[in-house]
């Protein structure tokens, strides 16, 4: 479903008109940007020239600033400014900046909150890209209570939520063969028609990637008699550092994430293994932030995008520049959304800290009064506020029977069995009197 670009090499590359500001001027935001032949053909003649000439000038220009990866099967990019002065911005706030900033709450609890918030919105993202069907709410309340998974979808969550939580605790150590079949392990167990898939590499193959809707075979994976070799070297490359050719610990983690794609070392698992190694890697090189970031989030939001960047990738020549310049993108527009995210928090924690002037109270319990209080007629369970503060359903209880206890709230029990909180006829005369 892909145009293949025109077949442009070096040695037919025609000798072009070299002063043209204008034509310049378009190359440099068509590599920052990374567009595909299909997209730039239409942007031809504003600069003079035809669709081949123009696609032309724009190979030119990359292989300029090429750099090899991969050299087995020829992947490679052309390095943007674009891509360093995004990296840049990066290394800047995903390292040790973002602390002194005063937006990320310097308290050891509301940190472990997010993360986990943040944890479970990777976990629930990653696995609706596979296929698994279920709401957030019903699937963060799961996690939360630890209950047993009910069904295939549930148990994908479940793997994917655990499975970040294993890398995590792995940071420090290297990637081996071993590791790497127990993440694919630890992904898939439970959710594939044969379980002897999980935890090695595939064995045939049989294995394509296809458009789910035309059927059509959009890519071949490298034969299965190289996995082992392939996870060694990948292996290696993950853990070396010190290569003779720099490249930007966030560009390798992302060349990490298509390795495994373009690979498909597994029967199943093979994106949600691909995206939890490059977690892995930014937390080996430091970048502690990203933990924070619901990555897959994004990426299923232009699902779309991301699919296709692969395809342009292995029709222009193992171009990895497209893959590169969307998953930037994603990474900035994840941390955009950590920032929006921080800073309404930090909002609520500031009009929540006034109930703190009531008497007994402590930090949750004038979390839950400012929901009321900023909601008004609203009516919440114990199970609401568990999932909100990331604790039991016994302890969000004891915090809603305190605040009831005290004439803030009052109990109600609309089904004959649970008990639900609603503000008091008395709350707003509480309020106003104690925090004059």
């Amino acid at each position: 479903m892909i145009e293949s670009p025109p077949n442009i090499t070096p040695a037919n590359l025609p000798n072009l008109p070299k002063n043209n500001p204008a034509l310049s001027e378009k190359l440099v935001q068509l590599n920052d940007e990374y567009l595909y032949w299909s997209d730039i053909k239409y942007k031809a003649q504003s600069v003079g020239l035809t669709s081949d000439e123009l696609w032309t000038k724009v190979k030119e220009s990359r292989l300029k600033r090429d750099v090899e990866v991969w050299p087995e099967f020829g992947l490679h990019f052309s390095l943007t400014d674009k891509m360093q002065r995004m990296c840049h911005e990066f290394d800047l706030n995903f390292g040790g900046s973002w602390g002194a900033m005063k937006l990320f709450p310097q308290d050891k609890i509301n940190q472990e909150l997010y993360l986990i918030s943040s944890i479970m919105e990777e976990a629930i993202s990653s696995s609706q890209m596979e296929g698994a069907s279920t709401t957030r709410e019903a699937a963060k309340e799961m996690l939360r209570s630890k209950k047993e998974p009910r069904d295939r979808s549930q148990r994908m969550i479940v793997n994917n939520y655990q499975t970040i939580q294993f890398i995590s605790s792995k940071k420090n150590e290297p990637l081996t063969p071993q590791l790497l079949l127990q993440v694919q392990e630890l992904m898939t167990a439970g959710t594939l028609e044969n379980p002897d898939n999980s935890g090695r590499f595939r064995i045939n193959d049989d294995i394509v990637v296809g458009n789910g809707l035309t059927g059509e075979i959009v890519h071949r994976p490298p034969t299965f008699k190289c996995l082992e070799t392939f996870a060694e070297k990948l292996c290696d490359y993950f853990n070396n550092s010190g290569s003779s050719t720099f490249l930007h610990p966030i560009i390798k983690g992302l060349v990490i994430h298509f390795l495994i794609a373009y690979y498909h070392p597994f029967a199943d698992g093979n994106g949600r293994t691909a995206r939890a190694l490059f977690y892995w890697y930014m937390m080996k090189e430091n970048y502690w932030l990203v933990e924070y970031l619901s990555i897959s989030r994004i990426i299923y939001k232009s699902k779309s995008r991301y699919e296709k960047s692969f395809l342009f990738t292995e029709r222009d020549e193992n171009d990895l520049g497209y893959f590169i310049t969307y998953n930037l993108d994603v990474l900035a527009k994840a941390f955009d959304g950590l920032k929006r995210y921080l800073q309404k928090k930090q909002a609520e924690r500031k009009r929540a800290d006034r109930f703190m002037l009531l008497d007994g109270i402590s930090h949750q319990q004038s979390e839950i009064i400012r929901i009321y209080y900023d909601e008004g007629d609203i009516t919440l369970e114990a199970k609401d506020i568990a999932i909100r503060f990331g604790v039991s359903r016994v302890t969000a209880k004891s915090y809603l029977d305190g605040l009831a206890s005290k004439g803030i709230l009052k109990r109600l029990q609309p089904d004959g069995r649970t008990h639900a909180y609603a503000r008091s006829e008395d709350f707003e005369d509480i309020i106003r009197n104690s925090t004059k």
